[in-house]
């Protein structure tokens, strides 16, 4: 079970539950992973849903709860893309780093994606 008040977050796949973590590790991973300059990068970027990027995301967020596994091993999570979007979405909202695209706060880091 997640521990909301500290910002984790809950992804279920292949009958298993993963916490899912924001931490300063896992931006520096994100940012890396996706190459960018800078944190602003990552809700411009991830609209455009690249699996390879997603993989990349939820494998930070899944090391930052504590779990070890790559993005290779992400895209192999019998999970399905909804799923995915949710839990990262549901990570940048405990972690107040979510915004729309007109830079209002939101709670989902995707266009589109359900509050």
């Amino acid at each position: 079970m997640p521990n909301r008040i500290r910002g984790e977050t809950e992804l279920a796949a292949g009958g298993k539950s993963y916490r899912l973590l924001l931490t300063l590790g896992a931006l520096a991973e994100i940012e890396d992973g996706l190459s960018l300059d800078d944190l602003s990068g990552i809700a411009q970027r991830l609209k455009q849903l690249r699996a390879g990027d997603i993989a990349i995301v939820v494998a930070a967020l899944l090391r930052g709860g504590g779990h070890e596994l790559s993005a290779a091993d992400v895209l192999k999570l019998p999970v399905d893309l909804g799923a995915l979007v949710r839990a990262v979405s549901d990570a940048f909202a405990a972690a107040g780093l979510a915004h729309s695209a007109e830079g209002e706060r939101q709670s989902v880091p995707f266009a589109g994606a359900p509050g």
